[in-house]
């Protein structure tokens, strides 16, 4: 398999305006052919999907997902560019499958990396800093090292970076871009909030013992 370097990178997003992972993507399943890689990304729709990235999205709706049992809830903002598309029924699936995945993933906090704050990014890397296997090794690997544990932590917290739990060979980024092509629109995740049942109540621990054998005068 040819070496897909980040000049080579960065000639197939010259070429195509597509994203950095997704040329390294299409790279990778092409072996580091450009032509080869182009024809992936057009056939796969995110050529299109780029260009139509930078549109005002301000239309779409509001979702919600409740777990059986009703002990989790979520409700998600998601745009699209008009009303007619919001009220399509592939988009209201989009956004009813999204709400489902950020119920089912308890340790996402946000929707993208560029919105995870500052501070949260430094304390990251004051850990991965701190740990014990990196002790004897020199400065620059020891941050190419931290460097790529703190970007897989980030992806961690962020929903567009998390396998799709309807397809885990792709992301919830590759699943809207695969819809922006679709439907021809451009479409944003905005926000989102999850609930969970009795979260941060401070709740009473009984010892069962113990409170039986006080009801039975035994105590």
């Amino acid at each position: 398999m040819a070496e897909v370097t980040a000049k080579l990178v960065k000639e197939l997003r010259d070429k195509t305006n597509a994203g950095m992972m997704d040329c390294k993507k299409a790279l990778v399943e092409n072996d580091g052919d450009i032509a080869k890689a182009s024809e992936w990304l057009r056939q796969k729709g995110i050529t299109s999907a780029e260009k139509k990235a930078g549109r005002v999205a301000a239309e779409g709706i509001v979702e919600s997902y409740i777990h059986t049992g009703g002990r989790i809830g979520v409700l998600v903002e998601v745009n699209c560019e008009t009303d007619f598309v919001a009220r399509r029924e592939d988009f209201q699936s989009l956004a009813k499958n999204i709400a489902m995945q950020i119920a089912a993933c308890p340790n996402v906090e946000y929707v993208k990396i560029a919105d995870i704050p500052e501070d949260i990014v430094a304390k990251e890397k004051e850990i991965e800093m701190g740990r014990d296997d990196l002790g004897n090794k020199p400065d620059n690997i020891k941050e190419k090292i931290v460097e790529g544990r703190i970007q897989k932590r980030l992806g961690e917290m962020c929903l567009l970076s998390q396998p799709y739990i309807r397809d885990q060979g792709i992301t919830v980024e590759e699943l809207i871009t695969q819809q922006i092509s679709k439907i021809g629109e451009n479409i944003q995740v905005r926000r989102f909030n999850r609930f969970v049942l009795g979260e941060g109540i401070e709740k009473e621990v009984t010892n069962f013992a113990e409170e039986v054998a006080a009801q039975a005068g035994l105590k």
